[in-house]
């Protein structure tokens, strides 16, 4: 795994604290190295835990413009990533407990199914990633999360643990839950 692609859990990052410590030292133009690394990734797992890509957007926005003003609170620059996933994971939750939905996934399937030029192939696999996201958002939120890092990102259930604070037992029972209650959530719409 290169440098730029570094994940949560896998150890330091030369090329982050490089960015950091720049930025801390007054370089401030190279915080977008940061931002340019990790946005879309963390933009795809906002996305899985809010449901919405307007509010994944604002959510990954505000949490690298909080960890930008509190980026002298990042101890270890090398994991920046780690201490920036925590920030982006509690704004995501906070807007889930708040019911904060801006844009639904109704309004990302039909933008997707209706693409001009989409072959009919197309749309029949837009379709069925459209049905599953729907049917995540019936799971619960930490069903959600641990099924997005797990299959979206890629994550080990080890990566995982070490991010949320979870047991790794208390991780496979969120994933056996969750792939229960995607199968019954399908089931009824067949």
């Amino acid at each position: 795994m290169s440098e730029h692609t570094e994940r949560p859990g896998r150890g330091g990052n030369a090329a982050d604290a490089e960015a950091v410590r720049a930025v801390l030292g007054g370089d401030v133009e190279r915080y977008a190295e940061l931002v340019h690394r990790y946005r879309d990734r963390y933009a795809r797992y906002a996305t899985q835990l809010l449901g919405s890509v307007d509010a994944a957007e604002d959510a990954v926005q505000d949490a690298f413009i909080r960890a930008f003003d509190q980026l002298s609170q990042c101890r270890e620059p090398g994991q920046f990533v780690n201490w920036f996933f925590l920030i982006l994971r509690n704004r995501c939750l906070a807007d889930r407990r708040r019911g904060k939905k801006r844009s639904g996934l109704d309004d990302v399937g039909v933008a997707l199914m209706t693409a001009p030029g989409m072959a009919s192939d197309r749309v029949e696999q837009r379709e069925d990633v459209y049905v599953l996201q729907r049917a995540l958002m019936e799971l619960t939120e930490e069903q959600r999360e641990v099924f997005a890092l797990r299959h979206v990102e890629g994550w080990s259930y080890e990566e995982i643990a070490a991010q949320t604070g979870a047991s790794m037992a208390a991780l496979k029972m969120r994933m056996h839950r969750a792939y229960e209650g995607l199968r019954q959530i399908l089931r009824k719409g067949e």
